[in-house]
């Protein structure tokens, strides 16, 4: 992780404390029995229900609805589980408003979905705290598996690899699992260090050897791994920050958007972390998101997310983005950065106003600037680096549909791999349904 710069404008404490631990609350309160079972009670439990349809997972979330209705959250917790084992995490940042909950027949009749995510949350976290875990090793086959990062990726295929009987070793560059479970969300959608309860609780399947400080190309090789066991698993994400492209960014004061959020993430003490006064996030997605709205949080005057197309193009969700305004950060459309100003440290940034044209997006004449003592680039990732043998498509590892790449004996899957959403939710779906076909390709 990179600590911000410590600029005139950035600095730490701009808060009590009191208010920092309020901000930083969970942003959606947990449902209790009884609010559950009211919820629960406004489900139609469709057939052929379209937000199993709308799902990544394939939960069968009428099924466990029911089971909530019915008393029986432990079971409930099992249905999700056995679809998605990360159905903990994902139930607190997934955007179900454009997934499960937008489907809804209650939210295209009435406005107002069944709430599926809080529901979720409340049967996986009733089964967290009894300390349960629903499934067992299958009989050891002798086979083994090496994962390599330990994200939802990987996390979600170790785990059915365990379950199924082979012997996974998980490698995990960090010194924590979880991946942007851990590093990489907004510390308020995922308080009480739940990333990491989750990936404890995942381990209890036993079979899996987690090994820290294991990074690809450094201390493992792929063709290592190749020779070493019987197939291998890449969910190694998306490690380095597409450049800004603009004159001055390498001032003081401008850092990527996923370091700020891990710094966050990992601060024992919010009131130590430095922020600016006026801060500028450069992007349009859920990270852009996160920055721009805990920057906000932890006391910054003024943040401006700039995005270089119209509103309707932004990755983040509708909702999203009202949560970004609901919190006092301002949204600026079609705006290109040009340059970085400033004497050594950044003061502002000069934009260019953009228009769709026939060629894709142009620049248009007039020229805007805004003050900004912070600038955090939130422009997308790409792999940090592409393992030998391996075929790129779009600068991701070229998979399958079953997530086999070129190279015999190794899948790939999650952020690294083509076809993806970018969402945790997708990357456990692909990390479960890549270890279906090693599994199946192990019994040959």
């Amino acid at each position: 992780m990179t600590s911000t710069p410590l600029t005139p404008g950035i600095t730490a404490g701009r808060l009590p404390a009191q208010t920092l631990q309020d901000n930083f609350s969970d942003l959606h309160a947990p449902l209790d029995a009884h609010e559950a079972l009211v919820a629960s009670d406004r489900c139609y439990f469709c057939h052929d229900a379209p937000c199993v349809t709308a799902c990544p997972t394939d939960i069968d979330i009428p099924l466990f609805i029911r089971q909530i209705a019915t008393g029986t959250e432990m079971a409930a917790a099992k249905t999700i589980l056995s679809q998605n084992i990360l159905g903990g995490m994902c139930a607190r940042v997934c955007p179900t408003e454009t997934l499960c909950e937008e489907a809804c027949v209650r939210e295209i009749a009435e406005g107002k979905p069944v709430e599926i995510g809080r529901l979720q949350r409340f049967a996986t976290d009733t089964l967290m705290a009894a300390d349960v875990h629903p499934f067992t090793r299958a009989a050891q086959t002798g086979k083994t598996v090496a994962v390599v990062g330990a994200g939802p990726a990987g996390l979600a295929c170790a785990h059915r690899l365990a379950m199924k009987g082979h012997n996974v070793t998980l490698f995990e560059a960090k010194q924590k699992g979880g991946g942007l479970n851990e590093f990489g969300i907004a510390a308020y959608k995922t308080v009480g260090d739940f990333a990491q309860a989750e990936v404890d609780w995942l381990l209890g399947i036993g079979g899996i050897t987690l090994e820290y400080g294991a990074r690809l190309g450094d201390t493992i090789t792929l063709s290592d791994l190749q020779d070493r066991f019987d197939a291998v698993f890449l969910g190694i994400g998306l490690g380095s920050v597409n450049a800004l492209r603009a004159d001055g960014e390498d001032r003081e004061g401008v850092q990527d958007a996923v370091d700020f959020i891990a710094d966050l993430r990992q601060a024992d003490d919010l009131a130590r972390l430095p922020v600016g006064r006026r801060v500028v996030v450069i992007g349009g997605g859920m990270t852009a998101v996160d920055a721009a709205v805990q920057a906000k949080l932890l006391g910054a005057e003024e943040v401006t997310i700039a995005y270089r197309r119209g509103q309707d193009r932004m990755s983040a969700s509708r909702y999203e983005q009202d949560l970004a305004t609901s919190k006092g950060v301002r949204l600026v459309f079609n705006a290109q950065p040009l340059q970085v100003l400033g004497n050594g440290a950044a003061t502002e940034i000069e934009f260019a106003y953009t228009r769709d044209g026939a060629n894709g997006l142009e620049l248009g004449e007039e020229r805007f600037t805004l003050p900004a003592d912070q600038i955090f680039r939130a422009i997308g990732q790409r792999l940090e680096a592409t393992p030998d043998g391996l075929t790129l498509d779009g600068g991701k590892i070229a998979v399958d549909e079953a997530g086999r790449t070129s190279l015999d004996k190794v899948w790939a899957g999650g952020d690294c791999a083509t076809g993806g959403d970018d969402l945790t939710v997708t990357a456990v779906a692909e990390g479960r349904d890549a270890a279906e076909d090693i599994h199946a390709s192990l019994q040959t």
